[in-house]
């Protein structure tokens, strides 16, 4: 007798407010607090002489910083990533306010994603506080516990949470689904801290009554198009007839939402894939000239491309197209880049090529950002055993 074929099982694993989580590890007095993640340096806690800490706020801020994270407390009074930090002060003004530390939260990642490949290896890194995982294939996900079929991958993405858990002392919520697509949206369900398991026998009472913006891949602006021939949940678009849905959409885009609405995805895990570029960008805090605030804008232009080139040494790259990115204070995004003779991952020559990019664009409006960045990559150890 044949056994039954095999399931596919493919999880979403999203970390709880990730930023925030890790901030609240090392001052745990805000536990259940609104807290803000997205000041700047000034905004460091201060420890007193009583040993204890006082931490900024966002009552009366003033300037351009946007919010990276926000804990579940914050959110309740509608603050949320990528509002301007003014927005946030006026809706939450007695939040504490605390700066980024990049450095923490990319050891924390590490550490999640460290936890999860102990039970299970076949992963897509999605980001920093975010991953897919293939569990077709691990051990015990095929079987049945008890009087639930799915028992043991259920079991098994309990396994993965708790081993998560105990890593960083950090909850993650886990969406397990045949495809990507679908878990990316279960994952979402249930948080903070939750697990979701759903088959195609779910989707009606599960992914059709959501809001179509709930599937990955229509953005605001698809979402307003349906929105105004009357489709507002993922169900009214997967009761349109896919001819329909092309005529209004095009044949690529419209046949994905027929596909999309009705939970088919087919994409395979991708455990590695080269990056494309590098870059490093910073928002100010005000708005900066470019001949007043000259001195400034320099040190902050050399600090970039140090960045980029520390990020591109590394993890073993170099590149041969620089490019800059300027947002201007009226809102307005300009790139420019240049292919240089020879790939480098050197700072110097990273800023080199960056400056001849800024010469390249007009300069009299007040400048909001400034990036730096390094495509066209390879490998730099590809590049040094290459035959001359």
């Amino acid at each position: 007798m044949s056994s039954p074929p095999r399931r596919r099982w493919i999880a979403h694993l999203d970390m709880d407010a990730f930023y925030a989580s890790v901030e609240l590890l090392r001052y745990p007095e805000l536990t259940g607090q609104p807290v803000v993640i997205g000041g700047g340096r000034r905004h460091q806690p201060e420890c007193l002489p009583d040993g204890k800490r006082r931490f900024a706020r966002l009552a009366g801020y003033a300037g351009r910083g946007v919010v990276t994270t926000a804990t579940y407390a914050a959110r309740d009074y509608g603050v949320h990533s990528g509002m301007g930090l003014m927005k946030a002060a006026v809706r939450a003004p007695d939040a504490v306010l605390l700066p980024t530390d990049f450095e923490q939260y990319r050891l924390y990642s590490r550490r999640f994603k460290a936890a999860v490949a102990e039970l299970a290896p076949v992963i897509e890194d999605r980001g920093i506080d975010e991953i897919y995982i293939d569990l077709t294939e691990v051990p015990g996900a095929q079987e049945p516990l008890g009087h639930d079929p799915h028992g043991g991958v259920r079991a098994l993405a309990l396994e993965i949470k708790n081993n998560v858990r105990s890593a960083t002392g950090l909850s993650c919520s886990i969406g397990v689904t045949p495809n990507k697509l679908l878990s990316k949206i279960a994952s979402e369900l249930d948080k903070p801290d939750g697990l979701a398991l759903l088959t195609e026998a779910d989707i009606a009472s599960r992914i059709w009554p959501l809001p179509v913006r709930s599937i990955n891949g229509i953005g605001p602006k698809a979402g307003a198009r349906l929105a105004a021939l009357g489709w507002k949940t993922v169900g009214d678009v997967a009761a349109q007839p896919p001819a329909l849905l092309v005529e209004q959409f095009g044949r690529s885009y419209g046949t994905w939402l027929h596909e999309a609405s009705h939970g088919h995805d087919e994409r395979p895990v991708v455990t590695y894939s080269e990056p494309v570029s590098m870059s490093r960008e910073t928002t100010f805090e005000r708005d900066l000239h470019a001949q007043r605030d000259r001195a400034e804008l320099g040190a902050i232009f050399t600090r970039l491309a140090e960045q980029v080139a520390g990020d591109l040494q590394r993890k073993g790259y170099v590149g041969r197209t620089i490019g800059i990115k300027l947002r201007f204070d009226d809102f307005k995004t300009v790139t420019r880049d240049l292919t240089v003779e020879t790939p480098t991952a050197e700072a110097s020559a990273i800023r080199l090529a960056a400056g001849l990019c800024l010469k390249r664009v007009d300069l009299s409006r007040r400048l909001r950002l400034l990036g730096v960045r390094v495509g066209a990559l390879q490998r730099a150890a590809l590049l040094s055993s290459a035959p001359p």
